[in-house]
């Protein structure tokens, strides 16, 4: 009796929490989703989520494939992240014109700057296709030939919406840990151009000092244009000619505010969560969080030290730097919220009631086998540790490295038989050559340090002890003076003697031998580690089959609903919302904090007491930022914040530190996201960038 007393209680706790979390899918959203949402405030019909002409989810776009944001006009204006158009403000930044420091406002159309390789993609359609996947036998597929098959069906899948609109683009993915597959379909549009953007001291106001942590004051946003064929207003490359898209639906900006318990809701492209996963799963993951928090510690300690004493090298390094630091931050804190919750022993007892429940269950047979999924965690631990630490060491860290890697990975070479060559083009305006230099010396020592099985140390290391006394910033020195693969416009002749005598080549190859072995040494037990997984999250939720349950986010459009919301920790009342005094209060420490430092004007417009129709009605404050408990993680960067009437009250820019672990565990009582008041948006775009023509264009001024 006390055992079935225990599991109701964890059902019912677990139906308490799924009316506060959720990245819920659109086009099958639950009736008891969408009722709770009325019950927190949600004033609309289902229609206007998804189905009608007007739907807000028409106005939610996939950012060039790693945020989200939102059209705000009848031209084609978008709203996301400032740190998500950061690579594009710092590509068009040079020292005489430094959009990173000085901000950027094109007064015309003419004036927008068109970025290479940004996207945004509209949802258009969305099908489930997993009884036609698993009537092909997709289940019985290694995972190492499930890609190539649902390449193939997708390929065709294609080519019969082809037959109606070619603009359009279909992607199947896996949901619900591969239990479930489905077809979505986008329409991309490649003429992308940056219209308006803050000087950074605002749109990273805080930098690493507050990432992921409350009371934030950061006007984390800019704003880009959508351009189109002037003829079909569909997707074209850029061109001079094209012009500004007219969406089927754009958001209103409400200048209304909000208050505490109204309702919110994100939409957005949420990137990765893992709230499925085993114990052993979680383990694995919080030692792969401890190295790549070590490594890149030490790899930013150098970058760092080398923006300090050059303006060109801040600039060619801002967007790294901020990068790695991100989810270097990230680690440290979910490792952090895992140990303070006990989330492994939490997770491990929940699977012992999973266990129960199979062992009396009569109707529901599982191959799921925790003993056997133990084993395979236990046996992939070291080589995942080792591919981790390979990664965070090698891979996009250095100029050398990536180089090297490429020339064995892709490399296409020109010519035929003796001429095939390769030649690197100049890209030194993303780079500096001291500091990639020392950069590799110092994780080349990092690596060998923090590798004890030799078994995983590269061959190079070899010639490091005998040609360089094992000195790894010696090596590193010749390599960046003397390999080929660094030498400007040179032609890397492939098939000659001297191709593999080049240390740098060698350092290529040696790389790419130890990344093959380690992954086909982890590619043995992948196959049998997700089947097991896939067993569990299908228990899991057969076992509570009364309540709704989210896929994991994979990057597809999710909605997360709450309501604005502050938190209580230790006593410790966060406040939902932070105001101009605070803000100013930080500024002010600008030189003891170099993450608060600003512009002077910014000080005397935040300064003032006049902030006019930017000043909430309610507290008779300039709002800055506030939080929700909506359900986010990354890639949901940018992405709107709708009050019950699908009017944007503010764009998703981080979660708080306290809830970091909420990728692979939702606490509703900690996790919060954190938005940029849309009212501060639009006030440093009319205060500060006089930006008439935009205002007037979303109907503000």
């Amino acid at each position: 009796m006390k055992k079935l007393l225990f599991s109701l209680l964890t059902l019912l706790s677990a139906a308490t929490a799924h009316a506060d979390e959720g990245m819920w899918m659109l086009y099958n959203l639950p009736q008891a989703v969408y009722q709770q949402m009325q019950t927190e405030g949600y004033k609309l019909p289902y229609e206007q989520l998804y189905k009608a002409d007007d739907a807000i989810m028409k106005s939610v776009v996939n950012f060039s494939g790693y945020c989200s944001g939102v059209v705000v006009s009848p031209d084609g204006l978008v709203f996301t992240n400032h740190h998500c158009g950061f690579e594009a403000i710092r590509s068009h930044s040079t020292v005489e014109h430094d959009y990173m420091l000085n901000g950027f406002y094109a007064h015309s159309f003419e004036e927008e700057l068109p970025n290479k390789d940004m996207f945004v993609s509209f949802m258009i359609d969305q099908r489930d296709v997993t009884d036609e996947l698993l009537a092909k036998g997709i289940n019985d597929l290694p995972k190492s030939k499930r890609s190539h098959f649902i390449d193939s069906i997708q390929s065709a899948m294609t080519k019969e919406i082809h037959k109606t609109d070619s603009t359009l683009r279909l992607e199947i993915k896996p949901f619900y840990e591969s239990n479930r597959y489905y077809a979505t379909t986008y329409r991309d549009f490649r003429d992308l151009r940056l219209v308006f953007t803050i000087p950074k001291s605002m749109g990273k106001f805080g930098g690493e000092t507050d990432n992921w942590m409350w009371p934030r004051q950061t006007c984390d946003f800019s704003v880009f244009r959508i351009y189109a064929d002037p003829k079909t207003n569909g997707p074209a490359d850029y061109s001079k000619d094209n012009v500004p898209y007219r969406p089927e639906h754009w958001a209103k900006v409400s200048m209304d505010g909000y208050q505490e318990g109204d309702f919110s809701m994100t939409m957005g492209y949420p990137g990765s969560t893992s709230r499925y996963l085993s114990s052993y799963g979680i383990m694995e993951r919080y030692e792969q969080n401890a190295i790549r928090a070590q490594v890149r510690g030490v790899k930013q300690e150098v970058m760092k030290r080398h923006m300090d004493a050059s303006e060109a090298v801040r600039i060619k390094y801002d967007s790294k730097y901020a990068t790695s630091s991100n989810y270097w931050k990230n680690s440290i804190g979910m490792n952090k919220c895992i140990d303070s919750i006990g989330l492994i022993r939490e997770k491990h007892q929940f699977e012992q009631q999973i266990q129960h429940w199979l062992d009396t269950n009569k109707v529901y047979r599982s191959a799921l086998n925790f003993q056997r999924m133990e084993r395979l965690y236990n046996k992939r631990m070291a080589l995942s540790k080792a591919y981790m630490t390979w990664m965070e060491t090698f891979r996009r860290t250095d100029e050398l490295s990536r180089r090297a890697l490429f020339i064995h990975n892709g490399a296409t070479p020109k010519g035929k038989g003796r001429r095939a060559h390769y030649v690197f083009a100049d890209n030194s305006e993303e780079w500096d050559y001291d500091t990639d230099c020392e950069t590799l010396g110092t994780l080349l020592k990092n690596y060998r340090q923090h590798t004890t099985n030799p078994r995983y140390l590269p061959d190079f290391y070899k010639t490091i002890d005998t040609q360089f006394g094992g000195d790894c910033q010696r090596y590193a020195d010749y390599l960046y003076a003397n390999s080929m693969l660094m030498q400007k416009g040179k032609r890397i002749y492939l098939n000659k003697k001297k191709f593999y005598k080049d240390l740098g080549v060698q350092f290529g190859l040696d790389l790419t031998t130890l990344q093959a072995d380690l992954r086909d040494e982890v590619a043995k037990i992948n196959d049998s580690i997700e089947v097991q997984e896939r067993y569990l999250c299908d228990a899991k939720i057969r076992m509570e089959e009364d309540l709704p349950h989210y896929s994991d986010a994979n990057f597809t459009l999710r909605m997360s609903h709450g309501q604005v919301k502050s938190y209580n920790i230790g006593g410790y009342d966060s406040g939902y919302f932070t105001a101009a005094p605070s803000i100013v209060e930080k500024m002010k420490k600008g030189k003891q904090v170099a993450d608060y430092a600003v512009e002077p004007v910014m000080l005397d417009l935040l300064g003032t007491t006049d902030f006019g129709r930017y000043q909430d009605e309610k507290t008779k404050q300039m709002q800055l930022c506030f939080l929700t408990n909506n359900d986010i993680t990354g890639g949901n960067s940018g992405s709107p914040m709708f009050n019950g009437k699908n009017e944007l009250i503010g764009l998703a820019f981080d979660g708080n530190w306290d809830s970091l672990s909420s990728d692979i565990f939702f606490d509703s009582k900690l996790a919060r996201c954190i938005g940029v008041d849309i009212r501060y948006v639009i006030f440093m775009m009319d205060r500060w960038g006089h930006a008439d023509r935009l205002l007037k264009e979303m109907n503000l001024k």
